[in-house]
């Protein structure tokens, strides 16, 4: 090798840990295993319409966390720790305990072999851990430049620069010249050409031969590329891989350094380069689309830099950090600059030594960990403190099983207040691997978390006597509004269409902005009437086509789920009369995030079908008996019911309500009953914690009404800001808490899980949505530049896919500053790693890490924090 570290090295480890070795990849030159090993440092970017939560580290996850933290700071300065003012700002809220803080300190003290005398660095440590800068009136002071001037700096010292970036940032770096922006300009550019498809009134010429030979075919013809860079252009091969390779041999990239030039290029604009990853995973025909994004990318960069080639040697040594160390003992640790000569060399190398380990990631690091050990402290407080209720409580009136999301929660709370009603905590597709269809729609849409992929195909159907007039009336809608996307695209009828649509387009704007609710109420009305859908009923039966999924479930396919999702549930015996299964959905008005709101993990599908599917399922009579004979025995006059948990507004609504028996009749009306009085509950705690409300109306639910329809508001509801923990447990555990909406509810009883497989199931699926979500949100409020999406009220919804700041930024990858800021300087969500916590013996756990690698990488490599209650009510902590 030539000096180069590798890709593990660059972040610090010792070990591989199931990473292919470069080398042994690059022997082969094969460009294709480079770019898919390359692609682990972006994550897929799906459509925004279809917003799926994902961890921005996905395929990071086998590093440590630190390590990770600092190649991405040295390679693209993005920082993923919490900054300074973000982390006092905690502090002042009472958030980080002071305690815990110093114990971090003392915990990383005891695991160092110090040179020095321990008082002189724990008084270091505790004045670094202020979080103050160095004075710049230090670091600039002429005594400390000229007393260095004098030493002779050893190379131990002396910073080496060993991330690589691509040429093009270099050359800006050097020169000033503005190549770097100039080749993501141009890329955006075509991506946007590319990715619009049917969203774009001007398609892509030859789009359908891939990516690189449409833009191979146009790019000659490119008025901002000079005449030169046109032919150099036009003269490169017509395959992908071919002409990737030609540009890498053209900037004479070592074979042991081409994966981390891949990566650099990767990471310059992670917006576009994951949607060409997501779609590349999509389909067989685009699988190699992301090689093609490399090849346009590092073509159109050699056409752009080769009269600046060859480069002036990259800068290998950095003294300042030298400058630092030393100011950081005068500042920090109250040694005088004019101490410093008279220390032997050997001693200054302690000192510098020492300085250097317990850095600004290491300070950020102790209060992190303070940070998230202050939140642990205290829902184990809360949770142990709670005395379990008795196991002989009344039967349940109404047992309603809702998603594990974390908005769940405080409408689960206030409803079990009301009356004798039990909930449960289950992932919010309850287990249905489906696709879903609705009522005239040719359109299906995957309803279950992006790690899975649908099985079945459910339809909506109605009666062909009702069908035809709603779909007559559907048809009308449709083609008013597809004669108006027509002319508003079209040079010569968008000069007509203001004429024409203007006072109608007037009435409804003064009406949106000035009578937001009633506007919204009246608009929704309006539609409904006069489309009138008709009853419908869902194909369940199978039906296998000759294209495409199967229709529907075989009678084995339907006891298999209904089985499945009672044991995730918990629920197989001491049925209530009513059960009722709740999926969740948001409703907000002119949101591009819509779809992030009603549901993270399931592409922007609502639960509410899925839960319509499983109650109908449940209430078969077939399903029923194969059940008895498994010894799940539903009583007979015991209902399922399907309802939706509406967020922004929390209220059930009802989706699916067969005939009742009596004793089902009376637990509808009794929680029928209750409902507005656990709305306004509910409602009362979320508008609170939403900033400047200025309360337009006396009532609550008008409010709430008021965010969901206001086309002006840039918050509807906080989503699942602010989540924390995700515990996996019986619902006495924490029935007498109020988790403040920040945890993920998971039902499970280890006692019915004799071999593990449920907890298993919990931890493969629902917990690693939840992490997700989780570094989702992390990474959006740490590096909102870089991982969110800036301000939601200056954003662009570009080519129907996703969201720019302006029409030539990266494809903004995270959630805006809306979902997790207060204000501009005030946060709102904590960026904590995920507390998993498991209610069972900790032989259960012991035999989940042991056999779950994955979880159990996370865990060690600080992604996850992980704790356990064992039956007796003990809490332990497993990191």
């Amino acid at each position: 090798m030539d000096g180069t570290l590798t890709f593990s090295e660059q972040l610090g480890l010792k070990q591989e840990m199931e990473i292919p070795d470069v080398l042994d990849l690059v022997s082969t030159s094969d460009i294709p295993n480079l770019v898919s090993s390359a692609s682990r440092v972006i994550a897929p970017l799906g459509p925004i319409s279809e917003f799926a939560a994902r961890s921005p580290w996905l395929g990071l996850e086998n590093h440590f966390f630190d390590d990770v933290a600092r190649w991405l700071k040295d390679i693209r300065d993005v920082d993923i720790y919490p900054g300074v003012s973000l982390l006092r700002d905690a502090m002042k809220r009472g958030e980080i305990d002071p305690k815990l803080v110093d114990k971090g300190l003392q915990r990383w003290l005891d695991s160092q072999s110090l040179q020095l005398p321990r008082d002189v660095a724990e008084r270091f440590c505790r004045a670094a851990l202020e979080l103050d800068d160095l004075p710049s009136a230090l670091l600039e002071a002429p005594e400390l430049k000229n007393q260095i001037a004098k030493w002779s700096v050893p190379d131990y010292w002396i910073k080496q620069q060993h991330s690589i970036q691509t040429l093009s940032f270099r050359l800006e770096q050097q020169t000033g010249v503005k190549v770097a922006r100039d080749l993501d300009r141009h890329v955006i550019k075509w991506c946007k050409l590319f990715l619009g498809g049917s969203h774009t009134a001007w398609a892509l010429p030859s789009r359908e031969e891939g990516f690189y030979r449409a833009w191979h075919r146009l790019v000659q013809y490119d008025p901002e590329l000079n005449h030169w860079q046109r032919q150099l252009l036009k003269k490169c091969p017509k395959d992908a891989t071919d002409a990737l390779e030609e540009a890498l041999s053209a900037f004479e990239i070592s074979q042991c350094q081409i994966q981390h030039y891949l990566e650099a290029h990767l990471l310059s604009l992670p917006g576009w380069a994951g949607m060409m990853l997501w779609r590349s995973q999509q389909t067989p025909e685009e699988e190699s689309l992301l090689t093609e994004y490399l090849a346009v990318r590092i073509l159109l960069e050699w056409a752009l830099i080769k009269p600046y080639l060859p480069l002036p040697e990259q800068q290998t040594k950095d003294q300042s950090l030298h400058v630092r160390l030393i100011a950081a003992w005068v500042h920090w640790g109250d040694l005088p600059i004019e101490a410093w000569p008279q220390l032997s060399a050997s001693q200054q190398q302690t000192y510098l030594s020492f300085a250097d380990s317990f850095d600004e990631f290491l300070r950020r690091r102790i209060w992190l960990e303070a940070w998230e050990e202050t939140y642990e402290e205290r829902l184990k407080a809360m949770i142990t403190s709670k005395k379990y209720t008795s196991d002989a409580k009344k039967p349940a009136l109404v047992q309603l099983a809702f998603c594990i999301d974390t908005r769940s929660e405080p409408f689960r709370r206030a409803l079990e207040k009301t009356g004798p009603f039990e909930t449960y905590g289950v992932a919010g597709f309850f287990g249905l691997p489906i696709e879903t269809c609705k009522l005239g729609s040719s359109h299906s849409h995957a309803s279950l978390p992006v790690i899975l992929k649908p099985q079945h195909k459910i339809k909506e159907v109605a009666p062909s006597f009702t069908f035809k007039p709603y779909e007559q009336r559907r048809q009308v809608v449709n083609s008013v509004k597809h004669m108006f996307q027509t002319m508003k695209q079209n040079v010569l009828t968008s000069l007509l269409l203001p004429e024409v649509s203007g006072p109608w387009l007037s009435l409804h704007m003064l009406a949106r902005s000035f009578f937001p609710r009633g506007a919204g109420r009246a608009f929704r009305k309006l539609r409904q009437e006069f489309l009138q859908k008709p009853a419908t009923e869902l194909s369940l039966d199978y039906v296998n086509p000759e294209v495409g999924l199967p229709i529907g479930f075989s009678e084995q396919e339907k006891v298999h789920y209904v089985r499945q999702a009672l044991n995730m549930m918990g629920l197989t015996k001491n049925f209530a009369p009513l059960v009722i299964i709740c999926g969740h959905g948001s409703h907000s008005t002119n949101n591009p995030y819509a779809a992030a709101l009603d549901c993270g993990a399931c592409g922007g599908a609502s639960g509410g079908f899925n839960a319509r599917v499983l109650a109908t399922l449940c209430n078969s009579p077939k399903v029923r008996e194969m059940l008895c004979k498994e010894g799940i025995s539903i009583p007979i006059d015991t209902v399922f019911a399907a309802a939706e948990h509406i967020t922004t507004i929390n209220e059930l609504r009802w989706l699916y309500v067969p005939e009742l028996s009596k004793a089902a009749q009376e637990a509808f009306d009794r929680i029928q009953g209750v409902l507005p009085t656990v709305s306004e509950h509910v409602n009362a705690e979320q508008l609170a914690r939403l900033p400047d409300l200025g309360f337009r109306f006396k009532r609550r639910m008008n409010e709430v009404h008021r965010f969901a329809e206001d086309w002006s508001e840039v918050r509807p509801e906080w989503g699942l800001a602010r989540n924390a923990a995700f515990i996996i447990g019986t619902r006495r555990l924490t029935e007498a808490c109020d988790l403040d909406g920040r945890v993920f509810l998971h039902t499970y009883d280890w006692q019915k899980d004799d071999n593990g497989t449920l907890l298993s199931n919990i931890i493969a699926g629902p917990v690693t949505v939840a992490q997700w979500i989780n570094l989702q949100y992390y990474g959006s409020t740490v590096a909102p530049y870089y991982y969110g999406s800036g301000n939601k009220a200056t954003q662009t919804v570009t080519a129907g896919v996703g969201v720019m700041q302006g029409n030539a930024s990266d494809l903004l990858i995270g959630l805006p500053w809306q979902s997790v800021m207060k204000t501009d300087e005030a946060f709102y969500h904590a960026p904590l790693r995920l507390l998993v916590v498991i209610e069972a013996p900790d032989q259960y756990v012991e035999r989940l890490l042991a056999h779950d690698a994955a979880f159990r990488q996370k865990v060690e490599n600080g992604w996850i924090r992980l704790a356990m209650i064992d039956p007796e009510g003990n809490w332990e902590s497993w990191f």
